[in-house]
C-alpha cells in the first residue's frame, strides 16, 4: 500500500476506536453502528480517501509551532511578547475585584466572559465554580478543609480499586488515562497519570448512579493545567511535575477533583445509564441547526448522517476532542462565567461550531466524506481569536432561541 493509503487507514481505525463505545448504550442504533464500522475498516472508495488527504494538504500552510496548551503570546511570561495596554488593563480590573474582602461574583462573571488572564485564572475558576467562597477571609480555611477531605477519601476508598466490585471501573480508568491528550508530554508522566487515576476513581466511587464513563477523563485536564499554572510561570506542555513540592502537587490534585466534581454535578445525566442528557442535547442540536441553517441540515439528511454519530462526542467530551487544550481552557472561562454554561450554553456553542464549517460540509458529497470531516475538523491552529468568534456567535444564537425554544422546533 502507498503511504497515503496507510495514513488514511490508521486515521479511520483510530476514529473507529473512538466511536465504537458510543453505540454500546444505544441498541436501537446498532445497525447504523455496523454500517459505520464497516466503512471505517473496509473503506470502499480509495479515490475518496485521496481526496480527503488532498483537502487536508491544500489548507493554508501554517508553521506548527503553537503549543497545544497555550499560544506563546497567551503566556505573558518572560521571553514572550509583553502584554498590550488592553490586556494589562483587564488584568488590573481582575486584581482589583479579587482583592476586596467580598468578591462580587456577578461582576467577576461579567469580566470573565471575554476570557481570564492566566495570572488570575486559578482563583477565578475556583470562585466561579463555587469551590471557594466569595468572602476572602474564609478561603484559606475552606481550601484546607476540602483538601483534607479529598485525601480522606483516598485513604478510605483507593485501596478498594482491586476489589471485585470495583476492579472493572479501575481497569477502564487505567486504560483510558494514557489516551488522555497523548500529544502533550505533561500527561504522559507516570505521576500525573496516577493523580488522574485517583481523581477519577474517587469520583466514580462517590457517584454510583453514573460511575466512571469514558470521556470523563478528559474533563480533569483543563483544571489540572490551570492549577499547575498557579505554581509555575514557564510553559506547561513539557513541565516535569516532579520538580514541584509535594504539597503543591497534592493541592493541585485536590483542587482539580473538587472543581471537576462541581462541573459534573450540573451535567451528571450525561453519564447515567443510557446517557439521557446527551441524547436530549443531540436532539436539541439537530432541531436548532435545522432552523439556523436549513441547507446544512438537509445536506446531512440527504447523505443519511445522523447527528448522534458525530455530536455524541461533542456533548460527551464538551468539544475537548475537537479543539486544542488551549482553546478548551479559553472556552471554559466563558462556560464558568455563563449561567448553566456547561449544561445549557454548550448547546449553542456546538450549533455555532457546526455551522462554522458549512462550506466544507456542503462540499462533501457522500456519507463517508462527511463523517471523516466532522470527526477531524481542522482546528489545530485555533487560538483565542477563533474561540472568541465562536462564543460571540453562540451568544447570538442563545439570545435568539434560548427564551423561545419553540422557535427552533418545526
Amino acid at each position: 500500500k502507498t503511504s497515503d493509503d496507510i495514513n488514511v487507514k490508521c486515521l479511520r481505525m483510530k476514529e473507529y476506536k473512538d466511536t465504537q463505545h458510543i453505540f454500546c448504550d444505544f441498541p436501537h442504533t446498532f445497525q447504523r453502528a455496523h454500517l459505520i464500522i464497516s466503512i471505517f475498516i473496509f473503506p470502499p472508495d480509495v479515490a475518496g480517501e485521496r481526496a480527503a488527504l488532498h483537502r487536508q494538504r491544500s489548507l493554508p500552510h501554517r508553521p506548527p509551532v503553537i503549543p497545544l496548551v497555550a499560544r506563546m503570546a497567551d503566556q505573558n511570561t518572560s521571553g514572550t511578547p509583553a502584554m498590550t495596554e488592553r490586556e494589562a488593563s483587564r488584568l488590573d480590573k481582575f486584581k482589583q475585584l479579587l482583592a476586596g474582602p467580598n468578591t462580587d461574583l456577578e461582576e467577576l462573571r461579567k469580566l470573565s466572559w471575554s476570557g481570564i488572564p492566566r495570572q488570575v485564572r486559578p482563583i477565578t475558576w475556583k470562585l466561579l465554580s463555587g469551590y471557594l467562597p466569595a468572602n476572602a477571609e474564609r478561603r484559606e480555611s475552606v481550601l484546607q478543609r476540602k483538601r483534607q477531605e479529598y485525601f480522606g477519601f483516598i485513604q478510605q476508598y483507593y485501596n478498594s480499586r482491586n476489589d471485585e466490585n470495583h476492579q472493572d471501573t479501575y481497569r477502564q480508568i487505567h486504560i483510558d488515562i494514557p489516551r488522555t491528550n497523548p500529544l502533550i508530554p505533561l500527561f504522559q508522566q507516570a505521576s500525573v497519570q496516577e493523580i488522574f487515576e485517583r481523581i477519577l476513581f474517587i469520583w466514580a466511587i462517590r457517584h454510583p448512579a453514573s460511575g466512571y464513563v469514558q470521556g470523563i477523563n478528559d474533563l480533569v485536564t483543563p483544571f489540572f493545567v490551570v492549577y499547575v499554572f498557579e505554581y509555575i510561570e514557564e510553559e506547561v506542555e513539557n513541565f516535569d511535575v516532579s520538580s514541584l513540592e509535594e504539597e503543591a502537587l497534592r493541592n493541585i490534585e485536590a483542587d482539580s477533583f473538587w472543581c471537576m466534581s462541581k462541573l459534573l454535578d450540573g451535567i451528571q445525566d450525561n453519564y447515567t445509564f443510557a446517557q439521557p442528557g446527551i441524547q436530549r442535547k443531540v436532539k436539541a442540536l439537530e432541531e436548532l441547526v435545522s432552523r439556523i441553517d436549513e441547507s446544512v441540515h438537509r445536506h446531512m439528511q440527504h447523505y443519511e448522517v445522523e447527528y448522534l454519530q458525530f455530536a455524541f462526542r461533542w456533548m460527551n467530551n464538551l468539544l475537548m476532542r475537537e479543539l486544542p487544550l488551549r482553546c478548551t481552557i479559553r472556552l471554559w472561562d466563558t462556560y464558568q462565567a455563563e449561567p448553566e454554561g456547561f449544561s445549557h450554553f454548550h448547546l449553542y456553542v456546538c450549533a455555532a461550531f457546526l455551522v462554522k464549517w458549512r462550506k466544507e460540509i456542503l462540499e462533501e458529497r457522500d456519507f463517508q466524506g462527511l463523517m471523516i470531516l466532522l470527526q477531524n475538523l481542522p482546528t489545530m491552529h485555533w487560538g483565542n481569536e477563533e474561540v472568541s468568534v465562536l462564543l460571540a456567535e453562540a451568544y447570538r444564537l442563545k439570545f435568539a432561541f434560548a427564551d423561545a425554544p419553540n422557535h427552533y422546533k418545526r
